[in-house]
């Protein structure tokens, strides 16, 4: 067996005991590989394995494997902070986009899922914040900001709403942020019933982003291995990844993020 699939294994596992335990079904959470930095031929290996859904946070980067991958078809996502001058180049690969935070980029793209003919599936990203309502430094649209925002995704005909994603913040517990965040996603959902999922919870935290109903998890250290990032470079999608107790199984990459 391999390290890919003894991993893909083992955080398959992991977020399958994770919603047994809360009496969910694990089949209502996927899981989504963020292949960020890791080769083509490790995204080819692990859609070989079944795996279907994988992320990126730069757009350079995307748009390479997607053209090296075409024959594979992963469905990609894009997890990463999106800047209006390249949200056009994300929505023709088909991806969904993890991280509209306001009106502007939801106007770029619809305008691009309205071109394509077919309408780019968005979540919101939401700023959790952090300790005493600290800014969580992790981008994202305020709770409050949500519902306005919401209007307008849920009214671009080459948009289609699928729900929240967030980042626990750095320097706080997992738990109290991702309560604040099933809170939203229900006050979200009383508005837009359709908009039902949620994308939360990486390899140091998948379990308690389960807990908090989480239907998508967005996992790359315990699958990958750790990455070698040039210094003072964090994981945006991995926190607190150095202090977790999930190491990967065969890691593959030396070093700590």
């Amino acid at each position: 067996m391999s390290a890919l699939e003894e991993n893909l294994r083992a955080v398959r596992a992991r977020i399958d005991a994770a919603a047994r335990v809360v009496g969910r079904d694990p089949a209502g959470v996927a899981l989504l590989a963020v292949s960020k930095t890791w080769p083509a031929d490790d995204v080819r290996a692990l859609a070989a394995l079944g795996q279907r859904d994988f992320g990126e946070n730069r757009v350079q980067e995307l748009l390479g494997k997607a053209v090296h991958l075409d024959d594979v078809q992963p469905r990609w996502h894009f997890v990463g902070q999106l800047q209006r001058n390249k949200a056009a180049a994300v929505a023709r690969t088909g991806a969904v986009v993890h991280s509209v935070d306001r009106a502007s980029l939801a106007t770029v793209l619809d305008r691009a899922g309205q071109e394509a003919r077919r309408p780019v599936e968005v979540f919101i990203q939401v700023d959790l914040g952090g300790l005493a309502g600290q800014a969580a430094a992790r981008g994202g649209a305020r709770p409050d900001e949500v519902p306005a925002l919401a209007d307008v995704v849920a009214g671009a005909p080459g948009l289609r709403l699928r729900g929240l994603m967030a980042v626990a913040p750095r320097g706080e517990q997992p738990v109290p942020a991702f309560a604040r965040l099933a809170a939203a996603a229900e006050r979200l959902r009383a508005d837009h019933p359709g908009a039902v999922e949620i994308s939360a919870g990486m390899s140091g935290d998948l379990e308690e982003a389960v807990a908090a109903g989480a239907t998508l998890v967005r996992v790359g250290t315990a699958l990958f291995g750790r990455r070698a990032l040039p210094c003072g470079e964090f994981e945006e999608h991995q926190p607190r990844e150095s202090q977790q107790s999930h190491e990967p199984h065969g890691s593959r990459t030396p070093g700590t993020t």
